[in-house]
């Protein structure tokens, strides 16, 4: 499942989506909003494109990795410090199939998906910049 959405959710009911008999490993990535003196975080994306873009990232990753299972949620919308903005749940039948197979989509994400973030404080609003291909941020 790919989903570009407002609304908040379960990660134990995505687990328990993914989870198969067959599968040694479920590897998880949950990206919360960080309280780096900020007080919201706006998260805003062209759509229809971001899906698109996810699904293709999901695809690779099948072609790339022996994994079984991938499940990406990527909120958008106003979120405060400590809610969840993205899940990645990867599931294979070992380890490190499934954190190498995350650790690509989380970075593919960061690289094409026309999600931005805009971080509101105190002292203002800001753009965060995104990632380039190969950053090590």
């Amino acid at each position: 499942m790919i989903s570009v959405t407002r609304d908040d959710f379960d990660v134990n009911a995505v687990i328990g989506r993914v989870r198969k008999p067959d599968m040694g490993a479920l590897v998880t990535f949950l990206g919360t909003v960080r309280d780096d003196g900020i007080e919201v975080m706006e998260l805003e994306a062209y759509e229809v494109v971001a899906k698109k873009e996810l699904a293709t990232i999901r695809d690779e990753a099948f072609a790339k990795y022996p994994i079984a299972a991938v499940e990406v949620i990527h909120r958008i919308g106003r979120l405060r410090v400590g809610e969840n903005i993205l899940l990645i749940v990867v599931g294979a039948g070992h380890r490190k199939e499934a954190f190498d197979a995350c650790e690509y989509i989380l970075e593919r994400i960061k690289q094409s998906v026309p999600i931005w973030k805009k971080a509101i404080g105190k002292d203002g609003e800001r753009w965060v910049p995104g990632e380039s291909h190969g950053s090590d941020a």
